[in-house]
């Protein structure tokens, strides 16, 4: 019987969205399971690689597999169309971009410093993660997809966010109702211009962005003096590719025994070509900005024997550093070959 066909950003009834997920048990998926997760992800990347490389428009379903190196089946086994795959792309995006900057906000107290800090987090991830960003800008701008309600949510949350500004203690007041939908619209033009241009310099844009948000709230004086603040530190480069090796002889997939998530596969990758990686390089470039979880994940890991941590660790005031075990590197290796090659 064939696997049913992943769920990515589909209406579930009342409108509600979610990401897809398995279902089955860790014991109980089988190994067509497993490649099918990862080429979901294979894919979905692809779409993302497609809209940063060509734009939006060249994103059919013929570019996307060929980016991917995977079959049109094996496109069509996991999606019901090019729309239904570039809807997956953005849910994923989306999901990644609020794990980043959904904390950020929540961290700071008053309005303009919680607007900075999302902010701050929302280049960083766009300079870390440009294939992610452009496709999100640009559907956000209103390219591609026909899909008009995930926009306007992700719009109405952001207006929401902004208007908290009419409440400050030195608001301007009268202010037109159309404040927060130009004032977005405008940044977002901003972003998406840049995305294509620079994708790599847009922390430099923290305070002239911030200028333009605050200036209607709270008026010239407050918005000049964010043009002189300290930004965040950017966003560290990415990993370089890991390099092909040879398969071991046992597929360690049979045998494991936990939820093999891309994060996971992710965790593992990063590890692989960056060896005594600490907490803080491996969050970085998995993407999970939480440390509680990062450290949740490698402790999991550690328990598996997959990795092992040769530093001296927090207790000893220094930074973990974090290898992979002789089953980690199999492991490794052979979700790199499944995500690679499974056909």
């Amino acid at each position: 019987m064939a696997a049913a066909k992943p769920r990515s950003a589909v209406s579930d009834g009342a409108g509600s969205r979610r990401r897809w997920r398995s279902a089955a048990a860790p014991a109980a998926r089988s190994q067509s399971v497993l490649v099918s997760e990862f080429q979901h992800a294979r894919i979905v990347k692809a779409a993302a690689a497609v809209a940063f490389a060509h734009g939006y428009e060249a994103m059919s379903a013929t570019a996307i597999i060929a980016r991917a190196g995977v079959s049109r089946k094996t496109f069509y086994d996991l999606f019901d169309s090019r729309d239904d795959c570039l809807l997956a792309a953005l849910d994923e995006s989306l999901s990644q971009l609020a794990d980043v900057v959904a904390p950020a906000y929540a961290g700071a107290d008053a309005w303009p410093e919680r607007i900075r800090a999302a902010l701050e987090a929302l280049l960083a991830f766009l300079e870390r993660e440009p294939e992610s960003g452009t496709l999100l800008l640009a559907y956000m701008n209103g390219q591609g997809s026909s899909d008009l309600e995930l926009r306007a949510r992700v719009l109405e949350l952001l207006h929401g966010v902004l208007a908290e500004g009419r409440s400050q203690p030195r608001a301007r007041r009268p202010l037109p109702p159309l404040t927060e939908e130009a004032t977005i619209g405008g940044v977002l033009v901003v972003l998406h211009a840049r995305m294509r241009t620079d994708a790599h310099a847009l922390g430099a844009l923290a305070n002239q962005l911030m200028w333009m948000l605050v200036l209607p709230y709270l008026g010239p004086a407050a918005a000049g003096r964010q043009l002189t603040r300290a930004t965040a530190k950017p966003a560290p480069a990415a990993p370089a590719p890991a390099v092909a090796q040879p398969a071991p002889a046992s597929d360690p997939l049979s045998t494991l025994n936990m939820r093999l998530t891309y994060r996971t596969a992710r965790t593992l990758e990063v590890i692989a070509v960056m060896p005594a990686a600490s907490n803080a390089e491996l969050s970085a470039h998995v993407g999970i900005t939480d440390q509680g979880q990062i450290s949740k994940l490698l402790a999991r890991l550690a328990r598996l024997g997959l990795i092992e941590n040769t530093g001296a660790g927090q207790p000893h005031g220094a930074a973990n550093a974090w290898h992979l075990t002789p089953r980690g590197t199999e492991l490794e290796l052979a979700i790199r070959r499944r995500s690679d090659g499974a056909r």
